[in-house]
């Protein structure tokens, strides 16, 4: 499997930014693209085929498993709201007070996930949790790429709390 690492000096991650840009102007994508309860769903939805049509006009490999996990991309994308952030483990695991804001039975539970449907349910639920903020390139490189070394990568930047500790 090649990896995909979306950058913005490249042409799929400016093709992907400049589409979740649009999603501020395209309210009712943006809002069915949230409401989408899986990656089938998503699949069906004008503004992911929109992104989708474009990403394939610049070259995008498109295979049924790499058009999934695009699509669960998408879904995710439209609960980010600001595109900041360090990566996704560092911010599941900042603290509000003195717990993480993913537990770490939550974000376990995320490196777990056994498909793309479970991972994008995991994370539709996570985002809320970090403020729907996230780094917009990062998110859709590591759903697409999830494999054991994006998992492995999450499990050594997530700050682990000390048992001690909590």
């Amino acid at each position: 499997m090649s990896h995909v690492n979306f950058r913005p000096d490249q042409a799929w991650g400016d093709l992907l930014l400049r589409w979740w840009e649009g999603l501020e102007d395209d309210r009712g994508g943006r809002a069915a693209l949230r409401r989408a309860p899986d990656v089938t769903a998503v699949v069906m939805l004008p503004a992911y085929q929109r992104l989708h049509r474009r990403l394939t006009a610049a070259g995008w490999p498109g295979q049924t498993w790499r058009d999934d996990r695009l699509a669960a991309a998408a879904g995710l994308l439209a609960h980010v709201r600001h595109n900041v952030g360090p990566n996704l483990p560092a911010a599941m695991s900042q603290r509000d007070g003195d717990k993480p804001r993913v537990s770490p039975l939550r974000f376990t539970r995320l490196l777990e996930s056994p498909d793309i449907d479970s991972l994008f349910t995991g994370l539709r639920r996570t985002l809320p949790l970090l403020q729907d903020q996230a780094d917009v390139l990062a998110l859709a490189t590591d759903v697409i790429n999830w494999d054991d070394t994006v998992k492995k990568r999450w499990a050594y930047g997530y700050d682990w709390p000390d048992k001690a500790g909590g």
